[in-house]
């Protein structure tokens, strides 16, 4: 059906807005923040919250840093009313902290609601009815003057219920229903009318929340909506203008993004995007693409891993491992380009200096993610991602050319796996490789000597289980051991030779020599690496070397012919 001509949807209407401003703005302050996580998000599970996981989300919410909470829909059930008393008569609400509920326009759920409010120090009193065509002639078959009184009617009725509850700081919110499906003039219209009605001043501000109840349109439709209310709608300056952007196509942070820069001074959303159908405006999200473009979000998300945690046993959710700042892969680079990318980015990047690490629009840190997590190995994966692990993990800071040859390795070990590989198993597979002593040649020991102005080594090794006692002159260390195993008929050459430290992560001592040695035979045909470690720089250059001589020897067995002593 989707690959024919389509006649069965007709685009959005573009809003006619001369001069719009919003897409020359940028956000420069956060908005006011409201989580509906335990109303829009808790009426979209498949089991609601328990008392248990409601309060825990509520703590989590508060301590998250929200100043507005959406708490219950306390006319639909006993369990939201009694959660509603429980958070007031239970003094678990901070003085900083005002709590929400929403109530549909109709006398007796606002009568319902505002008793279940009674003894909370402020609160906002959410009222909605449906605005849009659809709903006024198909739904409930009633006018344009039937839907002003009703809200009217209903606004009227909680300012009455207000003023029996003196010891209760009230605000009113008022959303059109459908918002985004109804006509501008009409949804102006109904919305001066409620600020009438309940009497808005600067003081005593009405919340407007026009809702993306469904999205109907691509993001900057949406902008063009709000910027026109912005500019049209009476005693402005005693309104603060929401936003409910849900997330039909996808689009919700745009929305909600644009939708600040045409205006909106508040936005209302769930913590990871749960909500009624395809979602509620994710939070977190939102407010960390603030953080990532200078803008303080007001919101502490400095231990996103412990949020996280909470929300999925709250909602019983999982959150995706790719979701954005979040997801337990959304840090981690399998690709090669990205891990060399990262690891040369981080090696660059400077304290007190502006983040600027490639594929990293934020710093893990700043989230409390470790960098363990950055760059994991599958068959994807290059030299740069192996090269950061082992630096990273066990102090290992392999030259360029050794990189490229390792990773050889990693990639037929993981081709052959078909399963990504953890750092241990990178630490193994290079142990095997270049450390460990099953190959031809063994080192045992050694003694220097000097000889005239020459260095002079004997050196003890095994081939193939048999011991040598062998002597050389030379140089240096290294070229003495070169000259020592040509007795037996090893004959190499020195490419490139390097020296470091190496000390794993988190250790403050125990540091050691680490060698790297890339050979070749005297004919010039091949090119490997070794690599030696030990506590003395002597010892690790010649385990490098004969690290090196077992590399060669296991590309060609018939290159390597040992003599008789």
């Amino acid at each position: 059906m989707l690959k024919h001509h389509n006649t069965k949807y007709r685009p959005f209407p573009p809003v006619d807005l001369a001069n719009r401003q919003w897409p020359n703005r940028t956000i420069t302050a956060p908005p006011f923040w409201m989580s509906t996580d335990l109303r829009d998000g808790n009426q979209a599970l498949f089991e609601p919250m328990d008392s248990e996981r409601k309060m825990r989300m509520f703590r989590s919410l508060c301590d998250i840093g929200f100043k507005e909470i959406e708490v219950a829909f306390p006319s639909a059930s006993q369990t939201d009313f009694d959660f509603v008393q429980t958070l007031i008569n239970g003094d678990h609400i901070p003085s900083d902290v005002t709590i929400e509920v929403l109530t549909q326009a109709r006398e007796h759920l606002i009568r319902r609601t505002m008793d279940s409010l009674r003894g909370a120090r402020r609160a906002i009193v959410h009222v909605y009815n449906a605005t849009s065509r659809p709903f006024r002639e198909i739904v409930f078959g009633i006018s344009k003057a039937e839907v002003i009184d009703m809200a009217v009617a209903s606004v009227l009725l909680v300012k009455q219920l207000a003023s029996e509850q003196l010891e209760t700081e009230w605000v009113l919110e008022y959303s059109p229903e459908n918002f985004t499906a109804t006509e501008l003039d009409f949804a102006l219209e109904i919305c001066n009318t409620v600020t009438a009605a309940w009497g808005a001043t600067p003081q005593n501000k009405v919340i407007i929340n026009l809702p993306a109840t469904v999205e109907v349109a691509t993001p900057n439709i949406y902008a063009d909506q709000i910027e026109w209310m912005h500019r049209n709608l009476d005693r402005r300056d005693s309104v603060v203008l929401s936003l409910h952007p849900h997330n039909d196509r996808g689009t919700a942070v745009a929305a909600a993004e644009l939708g600040l820069m045409a205006g909106a001074d508040r936005v209302e959303g769930c913590l990871f995007g749960n909500g009624e159908r395809t979602g509620n405006v994710d939070i977190v999200t939102l407010a960390l693409n603030l953080y990532t473009q200078g803008v303080a979000p007001g919101l502490d998300f400095s231990d996103i891993n412990a949020i996280a945690r909470t929300v999925e046993h709250c909602t019983q959710l999982p959150i995706h491992p790719r979701h954005p700042y979040v997801g337990d892969l959304v840090f981690t680079a399998f690709s090669g380009s990205h891990q060399d990318a990262i690891r040369k980015g981080l090696a660059a990047q400077q304290p007190d200096t502006f983040w600027n690490v490639p594929y990293l629009p934020i710093d893990p840190a700043d989230v409390a993610r470790g960098y363990d997590s950055l760059i994991r190995i599958n068959s994807q994966s290059g030299k740069g991602g192996v090269a950061y692990l082992l630096e990273t993990e066990y102090g290992i800071v392999m030259p360029r050319r050794l990189q490229v040859e390792f990773s050889g390795e990693v990639q037929r070990d993981t081709d052959k796996q078909g399963s990504e590989m953890t750092a241990s198993a990178i630490w193994q597979l290079f142990s095997r490789t270049y450390l460990e002593s099953e190959h031809p040649v063994r080192y045992a020991e050694h003694h220097l000597f000097e000889h005239s102005s020459a260095q002079g080594i004997k050196l003890n090794v095994e081939v193939d289980g048999e011991k040598y006692q062998l002597e050389g002159v030379g140089n240096g260390p290294i070229d003495a051991t070169i000259h020592a195993l040509q007795c037996i008929g090893i004959f190499v050459q020195v490419r490139s030779y390097e020296e470091r430290s190496t000390r794993a992560s988190g250790e403050a001592g125990n540091a050691q020599a680490c060698a790297f040695m890339e050979l070749t035979y005297s004919k010039g045909n091949y090119e490997c690496y070794g690599v030696g470690i030990d506590t003395n720089i002597v010892t690790a250059s010649i385990k490098a070397l004969i690290s090196g001589i077992n590399r060669l020897a296991g590309i060609r067995n018939d290159e390597f012919q040992p003599k008789e002593r």
